[in-house]
């Protein structure tokens, strides 16, 4: 059975440069099959939609210029190598882009067909092994979201980029209602469980690119990048329906519940991750106090 090509993004707004550089790929032994995009904004949309093994990246873009455009993209898709693909030499660039995630920074005019082939295949090793090395330290063992050091380390680089770009973020922090009683009555094993099918619904309701984590416990938050203009009641309440959904369809001997709170960073100032963390868990608590009371004779 024949193995499938490598898919590259190649985020590049000159027209003929593209095709040049998709022709010189996909003549490569059938070994590579190119998508284009013109802005960065539609390179996002393709890395969302998920099946991109690489990106090829023109840092200067006509919905975004010089190294913010890379720190977005790798922010948005930190699980796909990036070969930056520039016109100009630049050292300074080249090391801030190496140092920030880039696999490679490539100048067009010293490119050759065997350079550019190597040059992503090398990326997507040298990546793979790289996520290997990092997840061994900032996985959660039992979700496989982020954990609480992962969530910090990486959610510190979305507000850096936040600040640098102007691109908001959204916070969602959240956790299950009652899942002592769920451990008490039913087992630990069970609560591990309840805790995976969290986890499961957030990969559904959020986007790939989007930094989710399990805190601790059953403590869960995310962190979604160029979410700026929608607003945090979307965000709640998808999370509530598809909760809603697994509850109805669900044979496991318990039903989940859980307390959401959110906040918006909009880069406009310097803010910690701890002081959103602490502005959602806030909101968060007084969900869960509204709840008890609503309950109280």
């Amino acid at each position: 059975m024949s193995k499938r090509p490598i898919r590259v993004l190649l985020v590049e707004p000159d027209q003929e440069s593209a095709r040049e550089i998709s022709g010189v790929l996909e003549s490569a032994h059938g070994d590579f099959e190119t998508v284009h995009a013109g802005e960065l904004a539609v390179g996002l949309e393709h890395i969302t939609r998920g099946g991109v093994d690489v990106v090829m990246l023109n840092l200067d873009l006509p919905d975004s210029q010089g190294l913010v455009t890379f720190e977005r993209t790798f922010a948005f898709s930190p699980g796909v190598p990036i070969v930056v693909l520039t016109s100009q030499e630049d050292d300074e660039m080249a090391l801030a882009s190496v140092q920030g995630g880039a696999q490679d920074y490539l100048v067009r005019k010293d490119v050759t067909e065997g350079l550019l082939v190597r040059s992503l295949r090398y990326a997507i090793e040298r990546h793979r092994l790289l996520t290997a090395l990092r997840s061994l330290s900032l996985i959660d063992d039992l979700t496989g979201l982020y954990n609480r050091r992962g969530f910090g380390d990486l959610g510190e680089h979305y507000l850096k980029l936040a600040r640098r770009s102007g691109k908001g973020v959204a916070l969602i922090y959240l956790d299950v209602d009652r899942f002592k009683t769920i451990n008490d009555t039913l087992g630990h094993h069970v609560g591990d469980r309840a805790l995976l099918r969290l986890a499961e619904i957030l990969r559904a309701c959020f986007r790939s690119s989007d930094l989710m984590a399990r805190l601790g416990g059953d403590a869960f938050a995310v962190l979604a990048p160029e979410a700026a203009a929608e607003p945090l009641e979307v965000f709640v309440r998808r999370v509530k329906r598809a909760v809603d959904g697994f509850n109805r369809n669900s044979r496991d001997p318990y039903r989940l519940s859980v307390s959401i709170g959110a906040t918006r960073y909009d880069g406009s100032a310097v803010v910690r991750l701890d002081d959103l963390l602490a502005r959602a868990d806030s909101a968060m608590y007084e969900e869960k106090r509204a709840k008890r009371k609503a309950v109280l004779p």
